[in-house]
């Protein structure tokens, strides 16, 4: 089998606070091939960004990784200086945010800043780097790419200053793309078409992407393989199909229940009922459990490593080996 592109392995973000420490994410691990979209999901505060912000070494002070390990094409990443990490950046690892404004300088022209980057990282001259611009632009569906070439951000559409965006990862042909919420902002149709474009160029480019979003059509449309995550810990992880249309663990099940569908219209829509635990109150065993209907003695008590369960793997007591679900196995004295 081909090596992972990315390797992440029981990654752990925490945030130490004046009551305490907090853990954002909570021992997460994954792996993306080449050319693979794997999709990462769960309501807000379940731990995406900050997975996808320790990754790309842009984690918020005073957050840090504790521990676990990340590497890119073999090599390790979360220990490199920052200013070998602000190499990797853009090089071998681009980045798409949510708000195309916060990633463009509202004072540079689009063509500055996509021929700065690409003259930072790659050997090309002022005149290459402008006609690689012009290419690019053009690749995204931006119209008249010579001409809008000197155009500021604000001269563009929502949708179009997220198409420049995307041309702004590709430029110096990364490895890995690390999309955070890239459609949220965008209505409908304009999703549509950034999720296709993103999902074409990623084939044409062989480019790797992590597509973090709480958006289970955008993951059903776009994604190979899909993490749900839930508490800052990975509650399940599959191909989309099978996570779509036979979920493992009972909180996939209940964001998938949560969807409309044409054929079916039950008079309320099901929900999850509770919220997302808070950092600061995490539950003892599963995360979920004050929140899910099949919960057991187990569940409150430990919580339950990922079992195998070909094609899916799910953090529940409830695809346990035989006899695993019975009682918390005694705990030796140290």
């Amino acid at each position: 089998m081909a090596e992972p592109l990315l390797s992440v392995r029981d990654l752990r973000v925490t945030f130490p606070t004046r009551r305490g420490v907090l853990t954002a994410v909570d021992g997460v691990s994954f792996d993306i091939m080449p050319g693979e979209i794997l999709g990462v999901v769960g309501e807000s505060g379940a731990g995406k960004s900050q997975t996808g912000a320790a990754i790309i070494g842009l984690l918020e002070p005073p957050g840090r990784i504790a521990s676990g390990t990340i590497h890119l094409e073999g090599e390790r990443i979360d220990r490199l200086s920052p200013d070998k990490l602000r190499r990797i950046r853009g090089r071998r690892i681009g980045a798409v945010f949510q708000d195309p404004l916060t990633s463009l300088n509202p004072l540079y022209t689009i063509g500055r800043q996509l021929t700065e980057t690409m003259r930072t990282h790659l050997d090309l001259s002022e005149a290459q780097a402008r006609d690689r611009a012009v290419a690019l632009l053009g690749e995204v569906g931006i119209p008249a790419p010579a001409d809008r070439l000197d155009a500021y951000p604000h001269q563009f559409s929502g949708g179009m200053r997220q198409r420049v965006v995307i041309a702004l990862a590709l430029c110096a042909n990364p490895r890995l793309i690390i999309a955070d919420e890239p459609t949220t902002a965008l209505d409908v149709s304009i999703q549509a078409q950034i999720t296709a474009l993103l999902k074409r160029l990623c084939r044409e480019h062989d480019t790797a992407v992590l597509l973090i979003t709480h958006d289970m059509g955008v993951i059903a449309e776009t994604a190979d393989r899909v993490a749900v995550l839930y508490g800052g810990r990975l509650a399940e992880v599959g191909p989309v199909d099978a996570v779509v249309n036979r979920p493992l663990h009972p909180y996939t099940e209940g964001l998938m229940a949560c969807i409309p569908t044409t054929h079916d219209r039950p008079p309320r829509l099901a929900q999850i009922e509770g919220s997302m635990p808070s950092l600061r109150a995490m539950p003892a065993g599963c995360a979920f459990h004050p929140r899910c209907p099949h919960a057991f003695n187990r569940c409150v008590a430990e919580r339950p490593p990922l079992f195998d369960h070909p094609p899916s793997a799910a953090a529940c007591w409830l695809w346990a080996p035989e006899g695993a679900r019975a009682a918390p196995r005694e705990r030796t004295a140290s």
